[in-house]
């Protein structure tokens, strides 16, 4: 969701990954450590987070994206040729 470019609340990102809030909490500190994200609180509000990827993150995102595509790549089946699979 981050890697859209955009800067989402923690809430939402939460309702979309269906994930307990220290289980998400555990996870986002994780990433914000390592560089990846940036947790900043924005406006009056200060219970709100706002999570957004950093340069860094983003690079990492695309490299494991990269990483799976290649291992997808080397173990896709190649369709069977003159089956009913093909229809």
């Amino acid at each position: 969701m981050l890697a859209a470019g955009t800067t989402l609340e923690l809430s939402i990102i939460k309702d979309n990954l269906d994930l307990s809030p220290s289980a998400l909490s555990k996870q986002v500190a994780a990433l914000v450590d390592a560089g990846y994200v940036k947790q900043e609180r924005l406006g009056t509000d200060s219970r709100r987070v706002w999570l957004s990827l950093t340069r860094q993150g983003l690079k990492a995102y695309r490299g494991h994206v990269a990483a799976l595509q290649e291992i997808v790549a080397a173990t896709a089946v190649p369709p069977v040729q003159g089956s009913a699979a093909q229809a």
